[in-house]
């Protein structure tokens, strides 16, 4: 018996590449373009995803938990207005 292949899509990948880097957690604002991304983080358990209230909120959670704990700080946001958004922070 052959055996069954499981493939990954893109936001799978990147789940996988941040579990591999041990991250734990991830900041960031839900949007139209990040939604596969967001489904993926909902399929797994081993990051937690922490809702900011505004794009540069996931920004500075990020990089606060960059610089208290040592780990690597992740924020995830949409195109467009979310990443301008992002940027100023």
């Amino acid at each position: 018996m052959a055996k069954k292949k499981h493939h990954l899509n893109g936001a799978e990948i990147i789940i996988e590449a941040l579990r591999e880097e041990q991250v734990e957690y991830i900041f960031g604002y839900p949007g139209g373009a990040v939604l596969h991304v967001y489904d993926a983080i909902y399929k797994q358990k081993d990051i937690t995803h922490v809702l900011a209230r505004h794009e540069q909120g996931a920004i500075h959670e990020a990089d606060g938990y960059a610089r208290a704990s040592g780990k690597v700080g992740v924020a995830i946001v949409t195109s467009g207005p979310g990443l301008t958004n992002a940027v100023t922070g």
